[in-house]
């Protein structure tokens, strides 16, 4: 039997008892006999019912879903609304054990379930309420009952997953929401993949939408003058607080713990800052930041076994290809993304194979002529920038690299030799100037590794970069003209080739080009068509940065026709600052197949084909 409690009159309470049988109630609902019916619903959605009034329900109900057909509803609706997971043992097993009779004979509620299950693993935080120890573990609780409850679910409906995708992207926090929600989340849409393989690629694409969504909304000059602000504030305050600092030794925080104690207490989450990584002042970029932290360190454990340290050779390539799909159908067409690629940088410095596989793609994206030309573009993009500021990446590739690119470029001009459009037009040749710059951008990055010996030059030279600067295309007036500056200064200092005479000629032939609006100012500008864009610039997230520069290679020296003329503002990792144009919108595209692992670290000059399709 099971009384159902707190039925309200004007003073006092009344118990109300069925005798135990739930199944009356609701088949006298169906004859129209609904009072009881709706006591039982408004008792349900009482927030302070006891739990083992609960416990009794639950049992009754368990026994009867056969008759929660859909007219109950509004019934079930009241009992998936129940905060149960953050309740005793007892109730959590046996609100468990109801779900799981309930999607077994009644396959209409499959979906809410999911819903109310997935809306688990987003915490409801207060600002009022600070996260400390026993707030996380108040929240990891939870977090385990709701995987429980999933994986239950899961177990008895085979065809769950299939239901489960499309709840976990409608569960997913806005963009604007705390950032421990996001990391909550996404950490819980990793925990998923480990029970539910078959959604690992959805649930990776996913998170990386959304990522790549924050991302474009933290673009790099804001993160960068936001932080200096930062430190400037930082500075002025130690400045002042100095003398302050000798008299707090030994004294107590208001959580009453020493600052030693907080110091040594464990992280519980990314987003409680540390000493040493302390959050961003981006609010954007300090979501961002905690979400790249959590996908970053999920691929380290998913791709290096914790005990021996050693880097397990199948789940590291499953991992790149999932990570490789999502890059070709969510990053590629991304023009405006500043960091959300570095997940694909970081899993191909695990395995030189996987960085080969990484520019074999790019490389089939480049020279397809069924390819999107804004795609060509982008994918020369890439593999420029990753060869420039992978430190992972052997000279030999960067060699077999420009052994397919600079051939390309030469046939593109053979073809283009008498034709009627064999003149400078990035809209007829923007895959052409695209290569182009990518070569140059290349070799600025890396020439110093070729100037150090004479086979080094020679091979330069054997490039027969003067046939590309002076063809009738004339690319150094359409690249852009920091990359074009820097080159012509390198290839000068080593006498490789002369550009300025053609340089200087292309300013002359520069026109202004007058741009307005409708009653608004006219600006007279030198327009610079090609659209530069180099995925891999400097990285700005503070937390997550500790993944990425051990792997990364800075930009080093000045322009050598200024290098005695130098300064400190002049030594910036980035010589292409502020020479960006502004992102295209984010587009779609099917993805294909991946490529198989090329192995070219065998034949790195001999067979320059090493990377070319089949």
């Amino acid at each position: 039997m099971c009384d159902i409690m707190r039925g309200k009159e004007a003073f006092g309470v009344k118990s109300v008892r069925f005798g135990g049988e739930i199944v009356e109630v609701l088949k006298n609902y169906k004859r129209g006999q609904e009072t009881e019916y709706h006591l039982l619903v408004h008792q349900l959605s009482d927030p302070d019912i006891k739990p083992q009034t609960l416990i009794c329900w639950l049992k009754e109900l368990k026994g009867c879903v056969a008759f929660l057909t859909k007219e109950f509803e509004t019934l079930v609706g009241v009992i998936l609304k129940i905060s149960w997971a953050n309740s005793e043992d007892e109730v959590v097993k046996e609100y468990l054990s109801f779900l799981g009779n309930l999607v077994s004979a009644q396959t209409f509620y499959l979906r809410a379930c999911l819903k109310m299950l997935v809306k688990t693993l987003v915490p409801r935080v207060s600002p009022e309420v600070p996260l400390d120890e026993v707030k996380m573990e108040e929240y990891n609780r939870i977090f385990e009952n709701a995987h429980s409850a999933l994986q239950r679910v899961l177990h008895i409906v085979p065809l769950a997953p299939k239901f489960l995708a499309p709840v976990l992207s409608d569960c997913f926090p806005y963009m604007k929401k705390d950032a421990f929600v996001q990391e909550c989340y996404v950490r819980n849409l990793l925990q998923m993949t480990s029970y539910v393989p078959s959604l690992r690629l959805p649930i990776l694409e996913l998170i990386i939408d959304r990522m790549i969504r924050i991302d474009v909304h933290a673009p790099k000059h804001e993160l960068e003058e936001e932080e200096e602000e930062e430190d400037a504030e930082e500075t002025m305050e130690h400045q002042d607080d100095t003398s302050i600092l000798f008299e707090m030794d030994g004294m107590e925080c208001s959580s009453g713990k020493t600052m030693e104690q907080q110091k040594a207490a464990p992280e519980l989450a990314v987003t409680m800052a540390t000493e040493e990584y302390k959050h961003m002042t981006h609010e954007m970029g300090d979501r961002l930041d905690v979400m790249m932290t959590v996908m970053l360190q999920y691929m380290k454990d998913s791709c290096v076994n914790k005990d021996t340290g050693e880097l397990q050779a199948q789940p590291t390539i499953e991992m790149f290809r999932h990570l490789l799909t999502a890059f070709e159908k969510l990053l590629l067409p991304t023009h405006a993304s500043c960091h959300v690629q570095f997940l694909v940088f970081y899993v191909t410095s695990l395995r030189q194979d996987l960085a080969d596989a990484f520019l074999n793609f790019c490389w089939r994206k480049v020279q397809s002529p069924n390819t999107p030309v804004i795609l060509r573009q982008a994918a020369a993009a890439y593999m420029a920038s990753f060869l420039a500021r992978a430190n992972f990446v052997p000279l030999s590739t960067v060699i077999a690299c420009l052994d397919l690119l600079l051939p390309w470029i030469h046939r593109y001009i053979d073809d283009q030799d008498g034709s009627t459009r064999s003149y400078p037009d990035v809209n007829l040749h923007g895959t052409f100037y695209s290569v182009c710059q990518a070569v140059f951008y290349m070799f600025v990055f890396r020439h110093k590794q070729f100037v150090e010996s004479k086979k080094g030059l020679n091979y330069i030279r054997g490039l027969n970069f003067d046939r590309v600067i002076n063809c009738r295309l004339n690319p150094l007036k359409v690249c852009l003209p920091t990359i074009v500056n820097m080159f012509a200064s390198i290839t000068r200092m080593y006498q490789i080739v002369m550009c300025y005479t053609i340089m200087e000629r292309n300013n002359r032939s520069v026109l202004p080009v007058v741009t307005s609006s409708q009653g608004g100012p006219t600006d007279v500008t030198n327009l610079n068509p090609l659209d530069a864009f180099f995925p891999f610039d400097p990285y700005m997230l503070s937390r997550s940065k500790r993944f990425i520069q051990p792997l990364y290679q800075e930009w080093e020296g000045n322009d050598p026709d200024q290098d005695e003329a130098a300064n400190s503002e002049e030594d910036e990792d980035d010589f292409l600052q502020g020479a960006m144009s502004p992102g295209t919108p984010h587009m779609g595209t099917t993805p294909g197949s991946i490529p198989e692992l090329p192995g070219f670290r065998k034949r790195r000059r001999t067979d320059s084909s090493c990377l070319s399709p089949p």
